[in-house]
Parts: C-alpha cells; structure tokens; sequence
C-alpha cells in the first residue's frame, strides 16, 4: 500500500529528507521519479540523483525566478508551466509504473497558485493504491494534512541565514 507523505515546515530540510526516502527506495529496486517546481536546475542533487539506477528526475526546462518579482503575464504563463508539469508528472508515474513520486516544493506550487491545490488533492485520492507520494513545502492546507499519512513539520531553530550567510553550493543547493 503507497502512503502520502508531507514534509513541510521553515527548516532546512524538507527536500533532503524527500530525496534520502528516494535513495532508499531505489536502493531495494523501486523506480522513483522526482519532479521539482519553483527550483532552478541548479542543484548539487540532480546530477548525482540522475546516476541512480532507478531514480528519474524530470528537467525543469524554463525557469521564471521568485514568484514576488513576477508580472501578470509572468505568473500565468508560469502556472500554465507548472500546471502542465504536474499532469505530465502523474500521468508518468501512473502510466510508467513509478513506486514513489516526489513532488518537491509542489506545496509552495499550490500556495503560489502556480499548481491547483484540488487537483493534487484529487491525484492524491485518486492515484493507484501501491503509488507513494511525497510532497516536500511550507504550509500544507488543511484539507492535505487531512489525506497525508504521514506528516513531518521540519522546524528551524537556528539557520546561519540569519546571520546574513547565503546560501551555500553543496549545503543548501
């Protein structure tokens, strides 16, 4: 039986924790598909990610930047990106088999507007009984903490942003 799993909250963390299940996963032989919204290709990650057997990670092929510096036109055309990313991501891990599906920042994607919050919901109810979602953002609704099997609120105590540190290559991208 495939289980929902959210991991959400302020902390660092989310994604790593998404993408430790997805190499644990394909470390016992099951096919893993990773598709990220709102992040540029630009991740220490997705290079080594896609030399796992087993493990897919989907390009995001257009990058549109912060979603407060975006236009009007901007954001419509990149919720028509993004919107059609997520289709496109369930019907191939329905379609192809997929044991795991990671949908990373997909929260932030329905907060922004950029993704349907109804239609994950309605994917999630939905989806094939031996299919585990992840889903890795800030503030899951109501209703999809309700549908989530499990749910991890990654918290930040201390992050040395707040000292004024960037984000560094190979910690936080």
């Amino acid at each position: 039986m495939g289980c929902i799993h959210i991991y959400c909250g302020d902390g660092k963390g989310k994604t790593s924790a998404a993408l430790g299940l997805a190499i644990r996963a394909a470390g016992r032989g099951k096919k893993v598909l990773i598709v990220r919204f709102l992040k540029t290709e630009d991740s220490g990650e997705v290079p080594i990610l896609c030399q796992i057997p087993g493990i897919t990670v989907t390009p995001c092929d257009r990058e549109f930047g912060f979603v407060f510096r975006m236009g009007a036109e901007e954001k419509a055309e990149a919720a028509k990106y993004f919107r059609q990313r997520f289709a496109q991501a369930c019907h191939e891990a329905v379609s192809r088999g997929y044991g795991i599906l990671i949908l990373d920042e997909i929260l932030a994607a329905c907060n922004y507007g950029m993704v349907q919050e109804t239609d994950v919901i309605d994917f999630l109810k939905n989806r094939p009984g031996c299919l585990e979602v992840i889903l890795t953002g800030r503030d899951p609704s109501h209703q999809l903490l309700e549908i989530a099997d499990y749910v991890s609120d990654i918290q930040m105590i201390k992050h040395p942003y707040k000292k004024g540190i960037p984000a560094r290559e190979g910690i936080e991208y």
